[in-house]
């Protein structure tokens, strides 16, 4: 049996959201720790996909589309990086053009 959306009890905003306090030097850890470990997640799967292709390259048992899914992986994580960089610089920018 399908119940309408009137029969719904109400969901009220603090069982949505929950917040916490947290200060600016708690929130910059984390940012930095989050960017941290992206970077090192990027530079694993960079790894990864640079000893596939070596494996290929001397003829180790690796099949082909092993090493394309590594490189297309180390490029698309490349690719989402620099896009992450472009949008915090222009972020960055466009607040310090703010007038105070």
């Amino acid at each position: 049996m399908i119940n309408s959306i009137t029969n719904q009890m109400p969901v009220t905003s603090s069982q949505v959201h929950k917040t916490q306090t947290v200060s600016a030097g708690n929130v910059n850890k984390q940012f930095s720790n989050f960017l941290s470990d992206s970077i090192h997640k990027l530079n694993e799967s960079q790894n990864t996909s640079d000893a596939a292709t070596e494996k290929l390259v001397r003829g180790e048992s690796i099949d082909l589309h092993e090493v394309m899914i590594a490189s297309q992986k180390a490029s698309i994580q490349l690719q989402t990086t620099i896009e992450i960089r472009n949008k915090a610089v222009e972020a960055y920018q466009e607040i310090m053009r703010m007038p105070i």
